[in-house]
């Protein structure tokens, strides 16, 4: 269901989040606009999933301008409901907010770096715990933060998918005491709050995690699990440079403005600059451009009903020929087969992008 390709990089809507706690907490963006993922192209496009350390480093800065107890409460206040996509809805479809929270705990790769964050649900007669675990390499106060902030988005949705407010057993905070609670108490509503506990989890009673959620719909939360999927089958990681390129060069693509030039200025470097980079990544400009015109075209084979005719020009190719040419060299095989069977036999990405571009595609740049 959920694959390593995700791990290092969180959703945009999760990087969102900190960049607007920042600027509520009065951070100046000059200390983190410059950090991958956070150019408007990648930051707004929810297919896009920054490095986890552009997270990090927000969380770490908010923590020098303001205590880890404010900074969570800033950033669990502001996540509305749909802030962080079809996650907050796992929540709210399910027949009861305890089967909402393994939905969610199922796919927290949807927002989370799943290779550092983890969430856990025990039952014990009268209550269920659940319990969140972060191993990112991250300073003592912002990790704080991290962990106080996943409860407290816990907690909030459960609220929103029971529709009333649910008061913790407990809370507990793999975190030292700080010097005032107000924030965490406000956060959680409740004082019954413990500090330097192994792992972070907060606890209800069974009965209230067990109650029908009144917004449920028979069968919606299937369809859920599928967006689910679907959204983690189609992001775009951006681990590198080279990652960040190849974001760039689909929203190029998608524009109708996919050149060299505009390439380089997407990436604010020469076009000899831009070249060089990908030769150190063992890549070059035409074999990328070849691969993001394979992607495209693959999708409208398998998503639409559109003729090869409509394809090919859809796609830069001169001629439907021209496209018959790339999907033969590409998966050995027909544009009218690949549509049927529905799964391509090779032409997956790899660092040489695919192969030099067909003659006469039109490749523009």
């Amino acid at each position: 269901m959920v694959s390593n390709a995700h791990q290092g990089t969180t959703s945009s809507a999760l990087t969102r989040l900190n960049v607007n706690a920042a600027r509520l907490l009065g951070i100046p963006a000059a200390g983190y606009a410059h950090l991958p993922g956070l150019a408007p192209e990648h930051l707004n496009d929810d297919l896009c999933r920054p490095p986890t350390l552009t997270s990090i480093r927000i969380a770490e800065l908010a923590t020098v301008h303001a205590p880890w107890t404010e900074v969570a409460r800033v950033m669990t206040q502001q996540s509305d409901i749909g802030s962080l996509g079809v996650w907050d809805y796992l929540f709210t479809s399910a027949p009861t907010p305890l089967e909402g929270m393994r939905d969610a705990s199922a796919y927290l790769a949807t927002v989370a770096d799943t290779g550092t964050e983890t969430a856990r649900i025990s039952e014990d007669g009268d209550q269920v715990t659940i319990s969140h675990l972060n191993e990112a390499d991250l300073a003592h106060e912002a990790a704080c933060a991290v962990r106080a902030c996943a409860l407290g988005l816990f907690h909030r949705r459960l609220g929103e998918a029971a529709q009333r407010t649910l008061v913790p057993v407990r809370v507990a905070l793999a975190a030292e005491a700080p010097a005032r609670h107000d924030a965490l108490i406000e956060l959680y509503g409740t004082r019954t709050i413990e500090f330097e506990a192994p792992v972070s989890s907060i606890t209800f009673r069974t009965t209230d995690l067990n109650a029908p959620s009144p917004h449920a719909q028979p069968g919606l939360s299937s369809v859920l699990r599928r967006h689910a999927e679907q959204t983690l089958a189609t992001a775009v990681p951006l681990r590198n440079w080279l990652d960040l390129f190849r974001a760039a060069l689909t929203s190029l693509h998608d524009g109708g403005s996919l050149t060299l030039p505009a390439a380089a200025g997407r990436m604010a470097i020469s076009t000899r600059t831009l070249q060089r980079r990908l030769d150190e990544h063992g890549t070059t400009w035409s074999n990328e451009v070849e691969t993001v015109r394979r992607e495209h075209i693959t999708r409208l084979l398998h998503g639409t009903d559109l003729s090869i005719d409509a394809i090919a020009a859809r796609s830069d190719y001169a001629d439907a020929r021209a496209l018959r040419r790339a999907v033969q060299r590409w998966y050995s095989t027909t544009p009218a087969a690949l549509r049927r069977t529905g799964r391509p036999h090779g032409g997956a990405r790899t660092g040489q992008g695919g192969g030099p571009a067909e003659p006469g595609t039109g490749t523009r740049g």
